[in-house]
């Protein structure tokens, strides 16, 4: 199907598809417009293989504008369901409905739900808490690495699942001393939390828990949360309502929650979406083959007209639903500019819904086949795309820590000091137009050193300096991991860590761990606690009390650049607008001397401690820099 071909099927603009619970009824409704004929199979069960499995019926839909749709009597909440189409050139395809709310275990048929009835207690007074924007700080988590630690104080059965979130005062081993987990979140200093995915995907097989491990990058059901996460895969009001759980238990704790998103590809070429419109859903070659611009072979078509509603409505749907504070996407630059515009000014419609984050990563991960003048909302795009759409900024990462695609490759602060121009430049969030892009606003720039992918901080710091002592604290490895965290948390942008940075995560070396093992990917809560990693964390804890007193570090409240110190070499001083901190950068090995700006001054942050209060002698004109440090000072009020 090609693209005139695409927009000449009929568009339906309802906000009903999917199968809509009432007590009396639910009604179903299914796009298919090329289908010739569509009957709905009911089912007790998600699979045939359960307790009282059983084939409850078959009834033939009604097709009107492209839409099938069937009317079932009495409650139906708990019914599991699958579309059976059949096309005019003779096959025939069984289908999970793509607005499936829950579904059985391993998502194979969709279940009716009533939503009220995956509530949990109180889930009616949950809010999303209110962050100013210049505090935000992001933390990325995948939802089993988070509690599986046998040390976690997190009860068994809870252990790597939704519920490991809610308990609020773990300790390590149940010590009553060492907080982990939600405990530990809350006294960190980070604003949201970003779970790697959620919603159902397909690598993981539910019915066997512990098994398997993926850190679910290949969507199956968009729209229904994952049920390796659930303690009831097989009952599909219970992931709902766990999810549910967790989402409330951080809000409690003032903690937002930011949902990664996958909609730049299905995981099957054979997915649900495309049984239901074959040749609709994903983009293709001129000679009709599924491109791979997300390295699955699969990419979804964003451009086309019902692809773009499905992105809309599953994203509402998400926020609405789950109170979701915030959306990352996967390989955002396979989304096409006019569809991230449009799902920004759906978000922005809600109650506090311009307060939802939204952010992507701005590059694909190889060619696709835009339709239609279509553009990539990538890099190239900020002048089309919202201010309020951010993106993660690469160039950050590999001029702070070497580039992530070379092990040995040095950055600023691993002994590559002439990175210091594009640190630089990071230090204004890239606003001058640096390497050519030029973002609106400063907190479109997502600010990192590390992410899921690739080695961890700790690792890539040890790989440039060819160790392998992975779990040794050395002292020259500490002093970067300062070092970059200090830069990360003190120029302008949003900063983003992923857990376990501040206490010096490793996977020992391996750099791509997305199939596990969970033993490799877990939270060592135990190494949290380890003194000179515990050290590490009050540093990052102190970084980020010091971004929430002072709001200007972000550069979120001005368009002002902060004013740069004639400093030598490749240190790094600034002043941020309103003259109240300076910051200075030293990537050499040796103590360095500055200049300092008129007046009197305090340490608040130096090579081993950070905090909003200041500390150490005042100094006037001058200040010596330890060697691999960050140090920011704030001017004393003048009696």
């Amino acid at each position: 199907m090609n693209w005139q071909q695409a927009c000449e099927l009929p568009y339906y603009a309802g906000d009903d598809l999917g199968a809509i619970w009432q007590p009396e009824k639910t009604t179903f409704k299914l796009w298919a417009p090329i289908a010739t004929a569509v009957r709905l199979e009911f089912f007790a069960a998600g699979t045939d293989d359960e307790p009282g499995a059983a084939h409850l019926g078959s009834h033939a839909m009604t097709q009107n504008g492209g839409v099938w749709q069937f009317t079932r009597p009495g409650d139906c909440h708990g019914v599991y369901y699958l579309y059976h189409l059949q096309f005019s050139d003779g096959h025939t395809a069984d289908a999970v409905d793509p607005y499936a709310r829950t579904a059985g275990v391993n998502g194979r048929r969709a279940m009716v739900l009533d939503l009220n009835r995956a509530a949990p207690e109180g889930w009616q007074n949950d809010r999303r808490p209110r962050i100013p924007a210049g505090e935000t700080a992001v933390w990325e988590v995948h939802t089993a690495d988070f509690s599986a630690d046998a040390h976690s104080g997190v009860p068994a059965a809870w252990r790597g699942k939704y519920l490991g979130f809610t308990p609020e005062n773990t300790t390590l081993n149940n010590d009553g001393i060492h907080p982990t987990c939600l405990n530990y979140l809350r006294r960190l200093g980070i604003s949201h939390v970003q779970l790697q995915p959620i919603f159902d995907y397909a690598t993981v097989d539910e019915a066997c828990p512990g098994r398997d491990y993926n850190w679910g990058y290949d969507p199956l059901n968009y729209n229904t949360p994952e049920g390796s996460f659930a303690t009831d895969p097989y009952h599909g009001e219970v992931r709902v309502r766990e999810l549910r759980a967790m989402v409330a238990a951080l809000h409690r704790a003032g903690l937002g929650v930011v949902m990664d998103v996958v909609y730049n590809h299905t995981y099957h070429s054979d997915s649900w979406l495309e049984r239901t419109v074959p040749g609709y859903w994903n983009r293709r070659t001129p000679d009709g083959r599924m491109t791979n611009g997300s390295g699955c072979g699969c990419d979804l078509a964003s451009e086309r007209p019902m692809v773009r509603k499905y992105l809309v409505d599953s994203v509402l749907y998400w926020a609405k639903t789950y109170h979701l504070d915030g959306f990352r996407f996967d390989l955002m630059a396979l989304e096409d500019v006019d569809t991230m515009n449009a799902i920004r000014a759906a978000l922005d419609t809600l109650p506090d819904g311009q307060s939802i984050l939204l952010y992507g990563e701005p590059w694909t991960g190889g060619g696709t086949n835009y339709e239609g003048g279509a553009c990539p909302a990538d890099k190239g795009a900020l002048p089309q795309l919202s201010d309020r759409i951010g993106f993660f900024c690469d160039d950050t990462r590999d001029c702070i820590k070497g580039n992530v695609f070379d092990a040995g490759s040095a950055g600023y602060v691993n002994g590559a000091p002439p990175c210091g121009l594009n640190v630089l430049y990071a230090a204004n969030a890239w606003r001058g137009g640096e390497h050519g892009f030029a973002p609106k606003r400063a907190m479109q720039v997502v600010q990192y050193v590390s992410a899921h992918d690739n080695y961890t901080l700790w690792d890539k710091l040890a790989a440039v300096a060819r160790r392998t002592d992975y779990d040794s604290p050395a002292p020259a490895l500490l002093a970067q991991n300062r070092m970059a965290a200090g830069i990360c948390l003190t120029i302008c942008g949003m900063p983003f860590l992923q857990a376990g940075e501040e206490f010096a995560r490793t996977k020992h070396g391996d750099p791509n761990t997305y199939r596990g093992p969970l033993a490799t990917n877990l939270l060592d809560w135990q190494r949290a606690y380890t003194p000179e990693f515990y050290d590490l964390t009050q540093y990052y804890a102190g970084l980020l009390a010091l971004r929430r007193a002072y709001p200007e570090l972000s550069g979120d409240t001005t368009t002002q650049p902060a004013y740069i110190l004639p400093l030598p070499g490749w240190l790094i001083g600034f002043v941020p607008q309103g003259g109240r901190l300076a910051v200075y950068y030293n990537p050499e090995r040796t103590r360095q001397w500055v200049a300092l700006p008129a007046g009197r001054w305090r340490t608040l942050v130096n090579d081993r401690t950070a905090g909003t209060v200041p500390f150490g002698p005042h100094y006037r004109n001058a200040l010596e820099l330890a060697p691999t440090s960050v140090t920011v000072m704030v001017r004393e009020e003048q009696s």
